[in-house]
């Protein structure tokens, strides 16, 4: 009886032994937390700067900017600059355009009088060589003298013909080169009317896409602020950043170890230091597949985009966040 009940107590603890390790083997392991911090920015951004004018550049006055945070369509007008001059240019560009057309006209006309008369010309040069030519066959019953007299006029009015068809010749092309010249000053200054119009359309600064504005910061009496009606600005120069707020991203930096353990579809937390006690959520979007260290640093970093999963207007681009990654370990 003892040795029954000593070999029963064996299987019982035998039997829990063995449920206890299923029970551990079950288990998940110790959880990991990741923190990372990072930025705010919007997924869909367009950086609107100073337009460039074609020709001779400047600096442009600023008439007109949007408001900062103001909402905005695609094609709406966000900013507007001083147009006086380009309208002056385009004014005087279409004046030498029609004066220049008008004297191509004029030009054509005299060039086709004056070749109508060469012409004319021509023609009696022509009947004079024949009449000579007819006058020569009479030498037979003509006298010696009169006979040279003939042969003279022949030779007079057979080079008179070569040399109206040579001058006439001549004269059409010098005609063509003249007018070909107006031309060209004529199709120059309707580059430049062309260019004054573009440009006047370029002054007139549209939205990209549509979404939040943010105006970009500059010098203006040594100290960093806004832009203002009635600045000049520098072709080229940032004027307002264009964000979609409806889908935000947080980029972050990741070590090597850490990158490991995120996967697709990983979910994150989010906090923001502006507002502290606010948690939004996120997943893995996507990560460069290449990772750089600093100067004399083992550890590599790769730069990780985190989306958001909720709409915020508290979520503005270029805030600091912090990511937070929650990574069960393996199991035993």
């Amino acid at each position: 009886m003892a040795a029954l009940g000593l070999k029963t107590c064996l299987c019982i603890t035998c039997a829990l032994g063995l449920v206890g390790y299923q029970a551990v083997a079950d288990s998940p392991g110790p959880i990991r937390r990741i923190r990372a911090t990072g930025t705010i920015q919007a997924l869909r951004v367009s950086n609107v700067q100073v337009p460039q004018l074609r020709g001779p550049g400047g600096r442009l006055t600023l008439i007109r900017l949007i408001p900062n945070g103001a909402r905005v369509k695609p094609g709406d007008v966000v900013a507007e600059f001083d147009r006086i001059q380009q309208l002056e240019d385009g004014r005087e560009a279409r004046a030498k355009v029609e004066d220049l057309s008008h004297q191509i006209d004029q030009l054509r006309a005299q060039f086709r009088s004056d070749a109508a008369k060469r012409n004319a010309d021509l023609r009696q040069a022509e009947a004079d060589l024949a009449k000579a030519e007819i006058e020569l066959r009479k030498g037979e019953v003509l006298s010696e003298i009169d006979r040279l007299k003939n042969q003279a006029k022949l030779e007079t009015a057979k080079a008179r013909v070569a040399s109206l068809k040579t001058s006439t010749k001549a004269r059409d092309t010098a005609d063509l080169a003249g007018v070909r010249i107006i031309e060209l000053q004529r199709d120059r200054q309707q580059v430049a009317l062309e260019r004054a119009e573009s440009n006047i359309e370029k002054l007139s600064v549209k939205a990209p896409i549509g979404g939040m504005v943010a105006q970009e910061m500059t010098w203006r009496n040594n100290s960093q602020g806004t832009m203002q009606e009635g600045d000049q600005l520098w072709p080229g120069n940032p004027l307002v950043r264009i964000f979609d707020p409806t889908d935000m991203i947080v980029v972050t930096q990741l070590n090597e170890p850490d990158g490991g353990a995120i996967t697709p579809g990983t979910r994150v937390k989010v906090r923001l230091d502006a507002y502290p006690g606010v948690v939004f959520d996120a997943h893995y979007d996507s990560a460069s597949p290449i990772a750089s260290s600093g100067f004399n640093s083992p550890i590599k970093f790769f730069t990780a985009r985190f989306r958001l999963d909720q709409r915020d207007a508290r979520l503005l681009p270029d805030l600091s966040a912090a990511v937070e990654v929650e990574v069960t370990g393996a199991k035993p």
